[in-house]
């Protein structure tokens, strides 16, 4: 049963790129591969990207931008349809508030009800 997998969450590797593009494109966003490439490289500012995976299969990805100082901007959030609704959006937030303190979004209204519960 998908549900009952163990999710972890940790930062993404240059191996997990596909997987992340294929999570973001799935959700409909707008992401270039070369920016979220970057990002788990740590280049620009060391930026990075969170992965949310049961065993090696990446179930949800998280792309923040860290701003100057403490906190960050979440860049792109998503999770596979399959796997919604069970946490692991929540789970992704709280590892990159742990990470890179208070974070700022910008985000469409219908996902608003998401943002609140966090």
């Amino acid at each position: 049963m998908p549900g009952s997998d163990r999710v972890d969450v940790r930062p993404a590797t240059g191996d997990d790129l596909p997987a992340v593009m294929n999570v973001l494109d799935a959700a409909m966003l707008e992401v270039d591969a070369s920016a979220v490439r970057d990002r788990i490289a740590g280049s620009h500012g060391g930026g990075g990207v969170l992965v949310a995976v049961a065993g090696e299969r990446v179930l949800g990805a998280c792309v923040v931008d860290p701003s100057d100082g403490a906190g960050g901007h979440v860049e792109a959030i998503a999770i596979r349809p399959g796997r919604r609704d069970q946490g692991i959006g929540s789970a992704l937030v709280e590892a990159a508030v742990d990470r890179w303190g208070p974070l700022a979004a910008d985000f469409d209204e219908d996902v608003r009800p998401f943002y609140e519960s966090l």
